[in-house]
């Protein structure tokens, strides 16, 4: 009969049962930069995971959560870690799920909130996981487009209500924002809630970077308009432990067991020993000042990456949040850079509905230093060939 395992020489036929549409997704390009840079041996400045091991606290707690907590935890995630995160976020800790990442995190409000025929509202350039995941729960991704200027990135209130309809159900929202590392400010978050309240809309905020800003604090959408924002946050990206998984929905009060209706049947929990990590680890985190060392060191890898680019040719905008930042060069391509041994994300990656600015790129610096002066090394030295020839 032969070996009929898929990937053993085995092609599904017409006359066979078939896959459903929505299986064909392609390799995401982020997962296809860093496959590509781990192939030609290229610098990783593209997909957003830390070249820094988790800071050590993090680390013991987890060494010492092995062998106590390997079971099953509840759906709704450890009670000493939904305390834990009630205390960092103000909120009661009942209020809080516990996920897989802030991507499951993400998937599960949209299947919680959002069904056929409704609309999602959400800013362009989009975090590409938003659109399928809007799409799997027969919703329609609505986008409205930033803008560039001499000041950079700029949010355009009256296009987003504009934008709203009578099918608009929810606003998906990004502070500080992947890609344009925007922070929007007190008078933009007012301007967002008002909208939401005229419509009578949800508000997801997904404040993955909640810890990661240069400048003032970033206002939490859920103290503006606590009656109807969900927060998605992350340990991975406040603990540089992508790899770990452990996420978090903050929900509206009474609104939680909603949210575990849909949980349970997803992956139904987090690992427990991780959870039981992050729970011990978050109150030292805060304690011991390691949010701030951590924006410190960013912050001074993104002046080395900004400067080195600018020196380049490069047109760059600096963030007010997060670990990115996007340029633009007339020449540059992420195929082009990936050639010279520098793995970026092309900016076409994060637009679905409307174009990219020409030459747009986004860097990720939550490398170290010496992987950065690498990179733009290398970039030097194909801007020397280039001037030569």
């Amino acid at each position: 009969m032969g070996d009929r395992r898929p990937g053993a020489g085995w092609v599904q036929t017409a006359g066979m049962p078939q896959l459903h549409g929505r299986a064909a997704a392609q390799e995401s390009v982020f997962a296809r930069m860093s496959r590509l840079a781990a192939q030609r041996g290229a610098v990783n400045l593209g997909q957003g995971f830390p070249s820094a091991a988790p800071p050590t606290f993090l680390l013991d707690a987890a060494r010492g959560a092995l062998g106590r907590f390997d079971q099953y935890a509840p759906p709704a995630g450890l009670p000493a870690l939904r305390d834990a995160l009630g205390a960092d976020l103000g909120v009661d800790g009942a209020d809080v799920t516990v996920t897989c990442g802030a991507t499951e995190a993400l998937h599960l409000l949209t299947l919680a909130l959002l069904g056929p025929g409704d609309e999602a509202l959400m800013l362009e350039p989009v975090f590409d996981v938003y659109l399928p995941q809007v799409a799997l729960t027969g919703a329609r991704a609505v986008t409205v487009p930033m803008t560039l200027a001499g000041r950079g990135w700029q949010f355009d209130l009256p296009a987003l209500a504009a934008a709203v309809t009578p099918r608009t159900r929810a606003l998906l929202l990004n502070s500080p924002f992947n890609p344009t590392g925007t922070v929007f400010s007190d008078e933009e978050l007012a301007g967002i809630v008002a909208l939401a309240r005229t419509h009578d809309l949800w508000i997801i905020s997904d404040e993955v970077y909640d810890e990661l800003y240069f400048g003032p604090r970033p206002t939490p959408l859920r103290t503006l308009a606590p009656e109807r924002t969900f927060t998605v946050g992350s340990a991975g990206k406040r603990l540089e432990a992508t790899g770990w998984r452990i996420g978090w929905i903050a929900a509206p009060p009474g609104l939680t067991l909603g949210v575990l209706g849909v949980r349970q049947v997803t992956s139904f929990c987090a690992p427990a020993p991780l959870q039981a990590a992050v729970a011990a680890a978050l109150p030292l985190a805060r304690e011991s000042g390691f949010y701030a060392g951590l924006r410190a060191a960013y912050e001074e890898r993104m002046t080395l990456l900004a400067g080195g680019l600018r020196a380049l040719g490069a047109t760059v905008f600096e963030p007010r949040g997060t670990y990115f930042l996007t340029a633009l060069h007339p020449a540059w391509t992420a195929e082009s850079l990936i050639d010279a041994g520098v793995a970026v994300i092309p900016g076409e990656a994060f637009y679905a509905h409307h174009a990219a600015p020409p030459g747009l790129t986004r860097w990720a610096f939550c490398k170290s230093a010496a992987e950065i002066e690498v990179a733009l090394e290398r970039l030097g030295f194909v801007a020397d060939e280039a001037v030569r020839m």
